[in-house]
C-alpha cells in the first residue's frame, strides 16, 4: 500500500546547506512530490540562532518504522549531534509528521506528530502543502488548524530559498 507521507525539516547550523543536503537525500530515497515554502523562526526552548523550517511530502510503500529509521540515518550522515540537549542547535532535524491517516504512538515513532498542533513552524508549512487534508485525530483540515493557531503563533517569516 502506498502512503502519503509528510516530513518536517529544520536547521539552525549552516541551515541552507544542511537543508539542501537533506532534500537531496530525501529526493534520492523517496522522490519528493512537494516542498513547502521555507520559514525562518526563532529557536524554541533555548537561546540560539534562528531556524529555517519546511515540510516535504511524498508517496511511499515503506513502513512507518523504515521511514523513521531512514530519517535518523540521514540526520546522522549530515552530522546531527545526538549528545546535545533536546532543545539545542541542530545541523538538521527530520521528523515524520504524518503517514496517511495513521494514528500510531510507539517508541521512536509517533504519527501524527504532536508538534503539528504545538508549533507554527511545523503547522504553517504543512498547511501550505496539505491544507485540505484532515488531521487524523482532530478531523480538521491543516488549513483550518493553522487559521486557529495563527493569531497566537510565535514569529514565523517566509524565507526565500530555492531548490531548483
Amino acid at each position: 500500500m502506498t502512503a502519503l507521507v509528510t516530513i518536517s525539516l529544520g536547521s539552525n547550523i549552516n541551515p541552507e546547506h544542511n537543508i539542501r543536503l537533506a532534500i537531496i537525500e530525501l529526493q534520492q530515497k523517496f522522490e519528493i512530490l512537494t516542498i513547502s515554502p521555507v520559514y525562518q523562526t526563532a529557536a524554541v526552548g533555548f537561546d540560539g540562532d534562528d531556524f529555517l523550517n519546511l515540510v516535504v511530502s511524498f508517496n511511499s510503500v515503506a513502513s512507518v518504522q523504515d521511514i523513521a529509521a531512514e530519517l535518523k540515518a540521514i540526520e546522522d550522515r549530515i552530522g546531527r549531534d545526538r549528545s546535545q540537549p533536546k532543545f539545542s542547535a541542530r545541523s538538521i532535524d527530520l521528523d515524520l509528521l504524518t503517514y496517511d491517516q495513521l494514528i500510531l504512538d510507539e517508541p521512536g515513532v509517533q504519527v501524527p506528530r504532536h508538534e503539528i498542533l504545538k508549533n507554527a513552524f511545523v503547522l504553517k508549512p504543512l498547511s501550505d502543502i496539505q491544507g485540505s487534508v484532515l488531521h487524523p485525530e482532530q478531523q480538521k483540515s491543516y488549513h483550518l488548524l493553522w487559521l486557529e493557531m495563527e493569531k497566537n503563533a510565535d514569529r514565523i517569516e517566509l524565507y526565500e530559498m530555492s531548490f531548483k
